[in-house]
């Protein structure tokens, strides 16, 4: 069990290994301490953000996007070449193949939890699929809070 959250005081990434009796975060570069309510972990279950006081999260896999874009990338150019070559049962195997390689990554990788205020990530926790997939209206909602926070135009 851990969390990546960006330090509310430095801005740096962070990754705390997490236990059941920890009572607070603490960030390694400019020693911030972040107190943790005692409801928000129960039985192994995150119940709301350790970082910050949100308590709206959501469930997403654990894949690197930059990973599934290459893989699309290679896909397209690939099957193009093939295509462009007159190569059409090539082209083809070249974009079931990559489908069914960004299939196996999807049922092998993990899942984590997001909190959409501050965007720490959860990682080895228990029932993470209840707290539900990402919802773009909340999404929406915290982002427009954010840029209202800092006076940015929305």
């Amino acid at each position: 069990m851990n969390v990546t959250y960006n330090c509310p005081e430095c801005q740096r990434t962070v990754r705390v290994g997490l236990n059941n009796d920890i009572a607070g975060l603490v960030c390694p570069n400019c020693s911030r301490a972040i107190k943790v309510s005692t409801d928000a972990r129960s039985d192994g279950r995150i119940n709301r953000c350790l970082v910050c006081p949100s308590t709206e999260l959501y469930a997403r896999k654990d894949f690197p996007q930059r990973l599934g874009v290459a893989l699309v990338v290679v896909g397209f150019v690939g099957s193009s070449i093939a295509w462009f070559n007159y190569q059409v049962l090539w082209s083809f195997a070249i974009l079931f193949g990559t489908a069914l390689i960004d299939l196996l990554l999807y049922v092998v990788m993990g899942e984590s939890l997001t909190c959409y205020r501050c965007h720490a990530q959860y990682r080895g926790f228990d029932e993470i699929e209840r707290h539900g997939g990402f919802d773009l209206e909340t999404h929406e909602r915290y982002r427009q809070m954010a840029a209202r926070m800092k006076g940015q135009p929305l």
